[in-house]
């Protein structure tokens, strides 16, 4: 899918985060049952509906790579392009090669359309394999559906 084939609803804007986002950003990954430990709201753009924060996303950098986390958009939000034009620009953003993970092929099929493409554990480098540890060895000892995927244009 292209950039120009989507567009922002009038009402919403995607902007980078500010510190009055933090709390937002924080109740979004929250609310999607994602790690929030690692949240930092200077890595964060944000699409902002109306007055609301209704999707957020985060570029993380680590030695030789960035990962792209943290993509959340808001239910009632869903369906209408916002987490694809958030990925679509945070791929632009990325100034190393891009990593990410995510739980199950639905997961995995979004981010393909994407063109990221699904690769083994073995095949990131050693930062993200620091980062990413843990999910192997969950994925080994009880089945966790993470996979793991490299962005390819």
């Amino acid at each position: 899918m292209k950039q120009g084939d989507l567009s922002l609803p009038a009402e919403c804007t995607l902007r980078s985060a500010t510190s009055a986002d933090i709390w937002s950003i924080r109740l979004l990954v929250l609310g999607a049952k994602l790690d929030p430990t690692q949240i930092r709201w200077q890595q964060f753009w944000v699409v902002e509906c109306d007055g609301q924060l209704v999707a957020c996303g985060q570029l993380r950098n680590f030695s030789g790579a960035q990962e792209l986390g943290s993509l959340v958009v808001l239910p009632a939000w869903r369906g209408r392009g916002l987490g694809m034009i958030l990925t679509q620009h945070l791929i632009h953003q990325a100034t190393q090669p891009l990593y990410l993970e995510c739980l199950g092929q639905r997961l995995a099929q979004f981010y393909r359309r994407l063109g990221f493409v699904q690769i083994s554990f073995e095949d990131l480098p050693p930062s993200m394999k620091r980062k990413f540890g843990l999910s192997q060895l969950g994925k080994r000892l009880i089945g966790v559906p993470v996979v793991f995927m490299e962005y390819r244009d």
